[in-house]
């Protein structure tokens, strides 16, 4: 299987690079900005089919235009899309600057759309977008202070994974979204100061890794908590 995965140089999306390229028969194109993290993430796996795409998932529809020729030219197709990255300021609602609200919005929802969009001509029936939002964005979960954006900004990704998963259900296309709890990542440090999570990255990778691949056999338009605590 030919698929992408979004914030790939770090954290869960790194992990789920990782779990996934143990199928020889997937090719992993691993995005992100920093090239230098993505080079090293195949050395440091192993793994000869992932191939590292440093690229900005915010610098416009032009630039996913360039990605899905890329695409379309060397995979031809892909069958899984998994919307890892993310952007978090913790501050307090009212002191985040007009660029702190452009870049939240922009990773952890505006862009992850215009990506999706930009490379929905190149899946076809059976493929699976998984969306990855937070615990902060499901709807009745325990908010906390200083996440205001962040967590709104992901509660729209997962409104949008309903309502596409409605919209292309002709085309047999699936849409998900998994809402992580407390796992231990920068972000989560970021967040969450001084706690520890329960479960590590490549934990929560191995159950992301397996959703992406299987999920859409029994889901479509969900938005699932995947959490053992909040924080």
């Amino acid at each position: 299987m030919n698929i992408v995965i979004t914030g790939a140089s770090s954290g869960i999306g790194r992990e789920v690079a990782v779990k996934l390229a143990l199928d020889p028969q997937n090719r992993i194109y691993a995005v992100a900005r920093n090239g230098n993290l993505l080079r090293s993430l195949s050395e440091a796996g192993g793994s000869k089919n992932i191939v590292a795409v440093p690229f900005d998932i915010t610098s416009g529809r032009s630039s996913i235009r360039e990605l899905k020729k890329r695409l379309s030219m060397e995979a031809g197709s892909i069958e899984i899309l998994i919307n890892n990255a993310g952007h978090l300021v913790n501050k307090p609602f009212e002191e985040h600057s007009e660029d702190d609200v452009a870049d939240i919005v922009s990773v952890n929802f505006t862009s992850a759309a215009a990506l999706t969009a930009g490379l929905l001509p190149l899946m076809g029936k059976g493929a699976h977008v998984v969306n990855i939002g937070s615990m902060g964005g499901y709807q009745g979960s325990l908010k906390f202070a200083g996440l205001s954006y962040y967590s709104a900004a992901k509660g729209a990704l997962a409104i949008l994974t309903e309502c596409l998963a409605a919209e292309y259900a002709d085309r047999g296309i699936s849409f998900n979204c998994l809402c992580p709890g407390a796992v231990q990542t920068e972000m989560f440090k970021t967040a969450f100061p001084g706690f520890t999570a329960p479960v590590s990255a490549a934990e929560m990778a191995g159950f992301i890794a397996d959703f992406a691949v299987n999920g859409n056999r029994f889901f479509n338009g969900k938005i699932l908590p995947v959490a053992l605590s909040i924080p």
